[in-house]
């Protein structure tokens, strides 16, 4: 672990495991050796739960040995040494942590909590290093023994798997991002940025015009992903990196967002394509805003009605009957539960009533590629070539026979999206240009930005007409309610094998301002993400 480790820490806990009569034995014995042979022969290896002593000794032994810098023998108190070695070797090595002082606190069931505080020494640069963490211990499958599980968070809850810690000259120089007004943005004030900061400093730190500092960082395994900032030693110099980000728009969004667990939220310039906000409130710290790949349910319906108007199987006055049920290659689909049959139904009424057989009633008349076609060629979608500035998912619809050609229609399944596909989605329906989402500037670095055919106004006409009509009377109305200017909106829910309730979907727009959410396991449409999209809509860009 490096200079003048100190293992007094653990004092009282570790003292008494190995002081007190009869439990040291015990936990000597049965909760760190494999169990050995005596004159009654080997003993039974343990099973069930650890009891709390094992817990206490075991958590005091590993956190004793990492504390001392021996990350070979802390390892061997895992559950998984292969895998924990280096990194808990990378503590003291690569990582310049010394001093170290690990203090364990009372447990909870089988989790002890700890406190780490030590220094990290990079040449002529020291600071000290804080931070809480927690371990859990389970019972080692075949020996039996109270092992650590192992995890990275145990070393660092920021880690994850695949990580090393490294201590040095950072990878990139610091940049100060501002939004489209000049005001600064950071990981402090906006949480969801905080990852989106490091990529967008991975990527244009270095003609940012700032210089590095020296830092403790978490390095991932994809070499695409930009390092985990843990630790500053000295700061560099930032350089300033304009976004196309709003601070109103993105601070409604980090508030929307936090109302719901697993959920994400995207707003987009429908005139420019600029990305005014992406927030994200996940257990996982994914940007699944960006990068999901989900269901979208039924949002997608904009797509297929666009498409069925544009194949002249459809207008928005036209015939677009909803039955209870619709069969589809021996496939029985169904509506939301409580939704009354209506026979005489328009595609505007079974669009604003988000009536699924009435979209899966036209799959006798598609192509297996008509969605496709329409999601690539007039959304953009589903070609793998949009460049936002930092990693993004430009959605999947591919051609598919069978069941799945109905299923894809009402946006189930093997049609996956993101909310930020949704807001384009919404975007270009609304003015019926596809303008290419961006949260940096274009020509800041010269790249070049995903084209496609846009929409005829005819159709926009319509599919405007049918997301107000949504918005005002359909499923969308009681979200909406209250919000002036020219609005729209679709609602969706996607059904997911083994959750109880189905991913909730919502995208709107109000005058030049389109947003698009998701929260997984959230319900309805009106039921989460909803909300979430009105609140952004309300605020503006």
């Amino acid at each position: 672990m490096g200079r003048g480790v100190r293992t007094a820490v653990i004092g009282g806990v570790f003292a008494a495991m190995v002081g007190g009569a009869g439990y040291g034995a015990y936990t000597l014995i049965s909760a760190v050796t494999d169990g050995g042979s005596g004159a009654s022969g080997p003993r039974p290896v343990a099973s069930g739960p650890p009891s709390g002593r094992e817990i206490e000794a075991a958590s005091a032994e590993f956190l004793a040995a990492w504390q001392k810098g021996d990350g070979k023998r802390a390892a061997s108190l895992t559950d998984d040494a292969a895998d924990a070695e280096p990194l808990l070797t990378s503590f003291g090595t690569t990582a310049h942590i010394g001093d170290a002082r690990i203090t364990p606190g009372k447990a909870t069931g089988a989790t002890v909590p700890f406190t780490v505080r030590a220094t990290v020494s990079f040449g002529r640069a020291s600071r000290p290093l804080s931070y809480r963490g927690e371990l859990t211990v389970v019972r080692g499958r075949t020996t039996g023994r109270a092992l650590v599980h192992w995890r990275p968070a145990v070393v660092h809850p920021r880690l994850v798997d695949g990580d090393t810690l490294v201590t040095g000259e950072a990878a990139s120089p610091p940049i100060e991002a501002v939004d489209r007004d000049g005001t600064v943005l950071s990981g402090d004030d906006y949480p969801s940025l905080g990852p989106i900061l490091d990529q967008l400093r991975a990527k244009y730190g270095d003609t940012a015009g700032g210089s590095p500092g020296v830092e403790l960082s978490a390095r991932h395994r994809d070499e695409g992903a930009a390092a985990t900032t843990l630790l500053t030693l000295t700061e560099g110099r930032a350089g300033t990196l304009r976004t196309t980000l709003s601070a109103r728009a993105q601070a409604a969004a980090e508030k929307a967002v936090a109302g719901y667990r697993e959920s994400s939220v995207v707003a987009v310039k429908p005139s420019t394509g600029e990305v005014l906000a992406v927030a994200n409130h996940r257990a996982d710290g994914f940007n699944a805003a960006f990068l999901g790949k989900l269901a979208p349910g039924s949002t997608m319906k904009i797509v297929s009605a666009a498409a069925l108007i544009d194949a002249g199987l459809a207008t928005m006055d036209g015939p677009a009957t909803c039955p209870a049920e619709a069969v589809w290659q021996s496939q029985t689909f169904h509506n939301l539960t409580g939704m009354a049959p209506d026979p005489g139904a328009t595609l505007a009424e079974s669009f604003a009533r988000s009536c699924n057989t009435a979209f899966v009633k036209f799959a006798d008349d598609v192509r297996p590629d008509t969605l496709t076609a329409e999601a690539e060629d007039r959304f953009g979608l589903g070609r793998d070539d949009w460049k936002t500035g930092i990693p993004s998912f430009d959605g999947s619809v591919p051609a598919s026979g069978g069941p799945d050609t109905a299923a894809n229609l009402i946006g189930q399944g093997q049609v996956q999206m993101n909310p930020l596909n949704m807001a384009s989605v919404t975007a270009t329906a609304t003015t019926g240009v596809f303008r290419q989402p961006v949260l940096v500037p274009a020509a800041l670095d010269g790249r070049a930005l995903a084209t496609a055919r846009g929409l005829a106004p005819s159709t926009v006409r319509q599919l405007r007409a049918m997301m107000n009509r949504t918005a005002t009377s359909g499923t969308a109305a009681r979200v909406m309610a209250g919000l002036g200017g020219s609005i729209g909106a679709k609602t969706g829910s996607a059904e997911v094998d083994g959750q109880s309730r189905s991913d909730s979907w919502f995208t709107g727009y109000r005058d030049d301002l389109a947003a698009a959410a998701m929260t997984q396991d959230g319900g309805h449409g009106a039921d989460a993400a909803g909300p979430i999209v009105a609140s952004v809509l309300r605020a503006g860009g």
